[in-house]
């Protein structure tokens, strides 16, 4: 009688020993890649858990998977314009074509938990992630990257962290700036349309506004101050509003390019004339605000710039070592603004 023969077990796979420390297969990755962001106590674990399930790693997969440290994802959200989205890719692809590195665009979809945000982004296959707003605030998320080895770089977030260096502009003093022009200018009653509330970098803008009204004692009526999402729609459903009201202001600060072109939109269809009847400003000068009539006048936030910045730290970061990353002692860049005059902006019309 022939005896069957038992079937060999297959050998463990890289998942196997991930599951066996407790960690993600990525991990196990950078410890079979030697990379210099792995914990001692999770290289530990993994390195018992090769040992105790005689993982031999392949040597085609391994070759492949040391790529995965010259990967970047780009982190974005549907709150973000195209415009600002645009500017974001431009400076990423240029700064990563500078670094050698591959660049990876990946979309949040809202609702998806940290969890799936980290199987996303697994999947990948990167060694970093640059999350620009609203996602450089969600600190679950960054504290779900940083548990995995990640290296992560924020682009206008909220507050400093140390152990994720930041590049971002001084928003508040941006828009204190340019309030205080439109004072300089003439103007007192002055509109301001604000951003998403999820970005936080909003509120720091109207924290600028408020302020400026305060150094300049000029008394702030809240009622010109509406909500917006950064969206044109939001600026045109603003816009009706404040020049549909009785006493419409003389000025509209709005929080980005992209709804300030929307109250312009208003503005004509009203056919109320702007400059001379109505001054308009928005917010990071993107391809939009030189490209409506009248061009916009703007706060000029270097995007493409912070972007590239960010790409730089991350790769520097990611593969030379922290040490190299310090440009103000935690690896964070603070990079500066312009107020760029065109032609929405002008001495009030009083009649």
């Amino acid at each position: 009688m022939t005896v069957p023969q038992k079937k060999p077990s297959k050998p463990p796979t890289i998942r196997d020993v991930a599951a066996r420390a407790g960690v993600s297969p990525m991990t196990v990755s950078r410890v079979l890649n030697a990379c210099i962001r792995v914990s001692p106590k999770t290289k530990s674990a993994v390195e018992r858990a090769i040992k105790e399930l005689h993982y031999i790693p392949n040597a085609s997969a391994k070759a492949l998977s040391g790529t995965d440290f010259r990967r970047i994802a780009l982190l974005h959200s549907e709150s973000m314009t195209s415009a600002y989205v645009g500017e974001l890719l431009l400076g990423a692809l240029q700064e990563a074509s500078d670094q050698h590195v591959y660049l990876v665009m990946e979309h949040y979809v809202p609702g998806d938990t940290p969890q799936a945000v980290i199987s996303q982004i697994a999947a990948a296959h990167v060694g970093g992630v640059v999350l620009p707003p609203p996602l450089c605030d969600w600190e679950e998320l960054i504290e779900a990257l940083l548990a995995e080895g990640l290296a992560v770089v924020a682009i206008a977030p909220d507050r400093e962290r140390d152990n994720v260096p930041r590049v971002y502009v001084d928003d508040r003093r941006a828009a204190y700036e340019m309030t205080s022009h439109l004072f300089a200018l003439g103007h007192e009653r002055i509109a301001f349309v604000n951003g998403h509330p999820a970005h936080r970098g909003s509120q720091r803008r109207l924290e600028g506004f408020r302020e400026a009204h305060a150094d300049h004692l000029i008394a702030l009526d809240d009622e010109l101050i509406v909500p917006g999402d950064f969206s044109f729609k939001s600026g045109l459903e603003a816009g009706e509003k404040l020049l549909g009201s009785g006493s419409r202001p003389t000025a509209i600060f709005a929080c980005n390019d992209d709804m300030a072109a929307a109250v312009l939109t208003v503005a004509h269809q009203q056919m109320i004339s702007v400059p001379a009847q109505l001054t308009i400003c928005g917010f990071d000068d993107t391809p939009l605000a030189s490209s409506i009539w009248p061009n916009l006048t703007t706060v000029r936030q270097p995007i493409q710039q912070m972007s590239r910045a960010a790409v730089k730290i991350l790769a520097l970061a990611t593969w030379s070592g922290p040490q190299t990353t310090q440009q103000d002692g935690r690896g964070s860049v603070q990079l500066g603004f312009q107020i760029i005059r065109r032609q929405t902006d002008a001495i009030p019309a009083y009649h």
